[in-house]
């Protein structure tokens, strides 16, 4: 992402119903399918300004790994050095079957090989680990927040899926959420695009995802979100998707 989206999400991500609903869900999940012991070792992949990672902490041991420079920079104010992992070509500095969790928020539309970055995660990870994804969903919602944020592609389920091969990964749970605000984010996004392109943050334009709704508001759409992202009736559609896996033996 370009450095003006980290100071964006910085400023946005302790209180916006989509931050702070995202991280609150992926830690229940966490709970829910593998209680994580004090010396357990969760990698944060991608892991931007590092508050997901910050919050696990009471839980267990945690690692950080970023490619960004700007993440990095933030990175290092939050983590101890030996905490913080940068790519070593395109592979991540740390053995075969070395962590409990492998977590990332919001990563995967953002590298060209997908696939890689899996079979990446069941590397490292221990039989029984756990991998806890989640992606931005439909292409039909496609805009300039996407472009902005260097993204490759949008997900539907059977794509996400399909990166989990059955042979490697027990898939616990994959589900679309945010499904109750999808017909205003397709609306919206659909305006903007008929629109034209709007102005770039510098010149003083502020996207509809950069702003905190109002404090009732706020509350409900970080209620729906992290209610339905636990739901087990498959959606046919939403804004977002999580995945939740554990690797075969």
């Amino acid at each position: 992402m370009d450095a003006a989206e980290y100071t964006n999400i910085a400023a946005l991500e302790v209180d916006h119903w989509y931050y702070s609903g995202k991280r609150r869900f992926v830690r229940d999940w966490i709970h829910k399918v593998r209680p994580p012991a004090s010396n357990d070792v969760l990698l944060d992949c991608g892991a931007g300004t590092g508050r997901f990672a910050e919050e696990m902490a009471a839980s267990c041991r945690v690692m950080v790994l970023d490619d960004h420079e700007e993440a990095l920079r933030i990175l290092r104010t939050r983590f101890r050095p030996e905490q913080i992992l940068s790519l070593a070509g395109d592979q991540v500095p740390l053995p075969d079957g070395a962590l409990e969790y492998v977590t990332a928020l919001d990563v995967l539309e953002h590298v060209p090989d997908d696939r890689a970055v899996v079979r990446g995660f069941h590397r490292l990870l221990k039989p029984g680990g756990l991998a806890v994804v989640t992606v931005p969903a439909s292409m039909a919602l496609w805009s300039d927040w996407d472009v902005a944020l260097h993204h490759f592609r949008r997900y539907d389920r059977p794509q996400l899926r399909a990166l989990f091969p059955d042979g490697e990964w027990e898939i616990i749970h994959a589900n679309y959420t945010n499904v109750l605000v999808y017909p205003a984010v397709w609306a919206v996004r659909k305006w903007r695009a008929w629109r034209g392109p709007t102005k770039p943050a510098a010149a003083g334009a502020v996207r509809s995802e950069d702003k905190i709704p109002a404090g009732p508001v706020n509350a409900f759409l970080r209620a729906q979100f992290v209610h339905l992202a636990h739901w087990r009736i498959p959606f046919p559609f939403g804004v977002s998707l999580v995945l939740v896996a554990r690797r075969r033996g």
